[in-house]
């Protein structure tokens, strides 16, 4: 995998203290297994989260009650396995809260984002119980994904969107000082249909018809992300820029901007 290839030297060239990769795709682009988490942590990964796809590798889904740095949407059923925030420290001993959250529009029916995300920020205040509080919200709607951002303008360092595959270009401060980004797009092959050998995809869209399964494009890949400054006083970001790597989409990392 190209991201696990990379992520060490990415790690030191950025000097990231802190590093959260999201994976619901990582295993042939559904779910993931604890081989591939294993390798994730010993590339640099601090905490992996996850989105619809987290338990598609049906046999391994016990490593979510396992391994505390492996997170699923909080709003699943609480019957799920596993958990959906955790307050990790950085190399530096700072706290950091990260939450994952799944949207509803054009998803599967799940509990409200908002109401969630409102209960796992209660008594949390950015600054003083953590250094930086960091969202990944995986949902399909851009609209979603903006009133989000909105939602916790003030109260997050970060609201990253995750889930469409394809990186968006407006990465910004909010007005209140939270970082955010529509969608960091997906680490893979871009000649692909999200990331998906194109054949397939193609017939069904055409066609109608299903003829096999999707299996992952394996051209060259582009890494896709971003890199985010803290303020230590307020937690707030400081600084947002986009990182993109690799394969066929220009290349852009935080020295270009």
């Amino acid at each position: 995998m190209a991201f696990i290839e990379r992520l060490a030297g990415l790690r030191r060239r950025f000097a990231l203290d802190f590093v959260i990769v999201n994976v619901e795709n990582a295993a042939g682009g559904f779910g993931v297994t604890p081989r591939i988490c294993e390798q994730l942590f010993d590339a640099g990964a601090d905490v992996l989260t996850t989105g619809n796809h987290a338990f598609d590798q049906r046999s391994d889904i016990d490593i979510f009650n396992t391994e505390p740095r492996l997170l699923r949407p909080a709003n699943f059923p609480t019957s799920n396995p596993g958990r959906g925030s955790g307050m990790y420290q950085d190399r530096e001993g700072r706290n950091v809260l990260i939450i994952n959250i799944q949207g509803q529009h054009g998803m599967a029916a799940i509990d409200d984002p908002f109401a969630e995300i409102d209960r796992q920020l209660d008594g949390v205040q950015l600054g003083r119980e953590a250094d930086a509080v960091i969202v990944d919200f995986h949902a399909e709607a851009t609209s979603e994904k903006n009133a989000m951002g909105h939602h916790l303008d003030g109260r997050v360092s970060l609201v990253v969107g995750t889930h469409t595959h394809i990186p968006t270009a407006d990465d910004q401060i909010l007005s209140g000082g939270t970082g955010y980004i529509t969608d960091l797009g997906m680490c893979g092959d871009y000649d692909s249909v999200i990331g998906m050998e194109k054949s397939e995809p193609l017939r069904r869209f055409v066609t109608k018809l299903s003829e096999g399964r999707f299996n992952p494009a394996a051209g060259p890949a582009t890494i896709c992300g971003v890199v985010v400054e803290t303020d230590p006083a307020t937690g707030l970001a400081a600084s947002i820029h986009p990182l993109r790597v690799g394969g066929r989409l220009r290349e852009q990392t935080p020295a270009d901007t």
